[in-house]
């Protein structure tokens, strides 16, 4: 995924960044955060970086001031056109694999991820 990206001067977590977006449309901060699985810090500098390459555009959320909106900018969905198909690696790593067996995978991944964030949480 990496070396796909690299022409266009992006990573992979600001490749997701821009899928959200571009998929789901404007969205706070705080809740991308949660939904990609990104811890506050990371997510931010990845934001600034997207930012100061005029891809995505932070404001603030009109009902609450200290909430920040992500949205792509202009040049962000002219790129986003742009980017190649990457789903060539859904079905290199997962082509040919029984749907029940992957269910099974998600699940059991979803459950040590949550249970390894519960434990981190007590600390």
């Amino acid at each position: 995924m990496d070396a796909a990206l690299r022409p266009y001067d992006l990573g992979s977590t600001q490749w997701y960044v821009l899928w959200h977006l571009a998929n789901f449309g404007p969205t706070v901060q705080r809740d991308l955060g949660r939904t990609l699985e990104l811890e506050r810090a990371t997510l931010s500098g990845i934001v600034a970086t997207l930012v100061r390459k005029n891809l995505v555009e932070q404001t603030s959320n009109g009902e609450d001031q200290r909430q920040r909106v992500l949205t792509l900018t202009v040049a962000g969905e002219a790129l986003w056109r742009e980017l190649p198909d990457l789903s060539f690696i859904h079905e290199a790593a997962f082509g040919g694999i029984d749907e029940a067996d992957l269910a099974t995978t998600v699940r059991v991944l979803q459950l040590a991820t949550e249970r390894l964030q519960n434990l981190l949480r007590k600390d």
